[in-house]
């Protein structure tokens, strides 16, 4: 990946996207905290993503429901919807389709979409995020006592906890397994540290930490074949000579033996709020 960037003229931008349908099916979130405080109801899906073939996708929403629709008719398939006690952390389609994983604050379920089988991986409390490796195998997931990974097709724990630090492991922001699943990139404390890991020996390879301010909740990526770690926020000690780089506001390459940043960090003028990565790695798309 290379750190270039290009801006169009103001000619080019225009909208290009015409809306085919809208899926309506979640339902209004109440956004406090008590029956006496006043409150505002609004729909909130927080994710969406496709199957593999384009006729159908998932949602979460805060109505504490994971939703599948079936985009050639247009309307939900109402009898693969999950209901939970708990709002969903997180939610994640294996790149098949055969799997999706959904954590919440109790538990992380694992169903498997054409049987509709669910399974409940234990020993993971408070389940913050997951990820789930490329040739869908694994999923890994962080939670308030650390990180673990299952295998998918039986159930079983590969690796686990890891043994990272008393006061990070509370405070996973995110975490990535690398493309060969052999190492896993964890983004603590939103974005104070980052670590790789090992996954098999269980063993730290490389951490990074920068006393700035911390950043955002974001993801982390590995570029084709692992060559280098992508990530925003908070990983300069000292802004280079000459330059003022705000942490919550830069994207950077690492090398992913020694964390050292490659190329020149990109600086956007306003904090990021998420990160996507191309399959390909040649585009990254930021939200601000």
């Amino acid at each position: 990946m290379a750190s270039s960037s290009t801006q169009p003229d103001a000619a080019e931008i225009k909208s290009i996207l015409t809306p085919v349908m809208t899926l309506e099916g979640h339902e209004p979130w109440n956004d406090s905290h008590s029956e006496n405080e006043p409150h505002s109801e609004y729909k909130f899906i927080s994710y969406i993503a496709y199957f593999p073939d384009g006729k159908q996708m998932i949602s979460r929403s805060r109505d504490k429901t994971i939703r599948r629709w079936d985009l050639r008719e247009g309307k939900e398939i109402e009898k693969a919807r999950e209901v939970y006690e708990d709002f969903i952390n997180a939610v994640m389609l294996s790149r098949d389709g055969r799997w999706f994983v959904t954590a919440t604050i109790s538990e992380l379920k694992v169903s498997e979409v054409e049987t509709g089988i669910v399974r409940t991986f234990h020993g993971l409390p408070t389940a913050i995020c997951i990820d789930i490796s490329t040739d869908s195998a694994l999923v890994a997931g962080g939670s308030s006592d650390g990180t673990r990974t299952w295998s998918l097709d039986t159930g079983k724990l590969v690796a686990g906890p890891f043994n990272i630090s008393r006061d990070c492991s509370h405070l996973i922001t995110s975490l990535r397994l690398s493309e060969d699943s052999r190492k896993l990139a964890v983004l603590l404390k939103w974005g104070r540290y980052l670590q790789v890991w090992d996954v098999r020996a269980q063993k730290l390879l490389a951490e990074k930490s920068a006393p700035s301010k911390p950043g955002l909740f974001g993801p982390v990526f590995w570029t084709t074949k692992d060559k280098s770690i992508v990530a925003a926020f908070c990983f300069i000690d000292d802004p280079p000579t000459g330059t003022a780089y705000d942490p919550s506001s830069t994207i950077y390459e690492l090398d992913p033996s020694t964390l050292k940043i490659v190329g020149a960090p990109f600086q956007h003028t306003s904090d990021i709020s998420d990160l996507a990565l191309s399959s390909d790695c040649v585009l990254l798309i930021h939200a601000n």
